[in-house]
């Protein structure tokens, strides 16, 4: 573990940007440095892995909390809403992961090779990091001084670093993400069409075709999987985009509330305090402030 975080902390300190984010060349792969405890951060969270390097963070899905420190892995296995907050950073000591989204095209491959069967597991969890995963990050972030070998052997290593996650610890928990007929693969079909047209009117029927599901199962399963029903979840996807529009790329709030869907700029700023706590335009004033 020492080596991998020696090796995130200089890709993170080089390549962070003002958020604590640096990608890699390797797709789903990046690292993330933050320097203080934060505020917190709403979000919808895709299927991932983040292992925890030094530091310590929170993450909450409804009443539920999940603490995480160096050594352990926060495994999340379906698009569910998240709220995070790092709870121990500091300019001497700052938090460090590494975070790899997982693809579930990998997942499907593997899961046929290996027949391997998906078993129902809540959609997040923390436990201790797999030896065999982080040895295949080490090896992967080794890559990023070999610029060379990253077409050449990247895209294996990837492969092993889900095969170690699928056969490993955290095997139970994402092999529904894998198994083509699992109602988590159904779902993350709808899902993907969600998150593609968020600022469209939804269509449940649509989405219920998708999913390979009556109407009325399609919107059990869903709730099952996120939380949320579809509707929630769009809503969602709207305003965090929305805060996203306003923080990073200084659009104003009627625009912001516009591009992301909604008509009425009035209910976007209610729906925008119910999520975030504050009106957008306080939050964005605190926001930068805090920046």
């Amino acid at each position: 573990m020492r080596s991998l975080l020696d090796l995130v902390r200089r890709h993170a300190d080089g390549y962070a940007d003002r958020f604590g984010f640096a990608p890699t060349p390797f797709p789903g792969l990046g690292v993330v440095r933050m320097l203080h405890p934060g505020e917190l951060q709403v979000t919808v969270q895709k299927p991932l892995i983040a292992i925890c390097l030094q530091g310590r963070k929170r993450v909450m899905m409804g009443t539920s909390r999940f603490d995480y420190g160096a050594g352990e892995a926060l495994l999340i296995t379906a698009d569910v809403p998240t709220t995070s907050q790092i709870l121990e950073a500091s300019p001497v000591v700052p938090y460090y992961a590494l975070a790899l989204e997982l693809d579930p095209a990998i997942l499907r491959a593997l899961s046929a090779e290996a027949d391997l069967r998906p078993v129902n597991a809540a959609p997040i969890r923390i436990e201790p990091a797999d030896p065999d995963v982080t040895d295949a990050a080490l090896r992967l972030m080794r890559l990023l001084d070999r610029p060379a070998a990253l077409p050449v052997l990247g895209e294996a290593l990837l492969r092993e670093m889900h095969y170690w996650l699928l056969t490993g610890r955290h095997g139970a928990a994402i092999r529904g993400l894998g198994a083509v007929d699992s109602h988590a693969h159904r779902i993350a079909r709808a899902v993907a069409l969600i998150r593609q047209d968020y600022a469209r009117a939804l269509r449940i029927g649509d989405l219920a075709a998708a999913a390979g599901m009556s109407e009325s199962s399609f919107h059990q399963h869903f709730r099952t999987i996120t939380t949320l029903s579809p509707l929630q979840f769009q809503k969602q996807l709207r305003l965090i985009e929305a805060r996203r529009l306003m923080l990073t790329d200084g659009a104003g709030i009627a625009h912001a509330a516009h591009a992301v869907g909604y008509e009425s700029v009035p209910q976007f700023t209610r729906d925008y305090g119910r999520l975030f706590g504050l009106p957008p335009g306080r939050d964005m004033r605190e926001a930068r402030l805090s920046a």
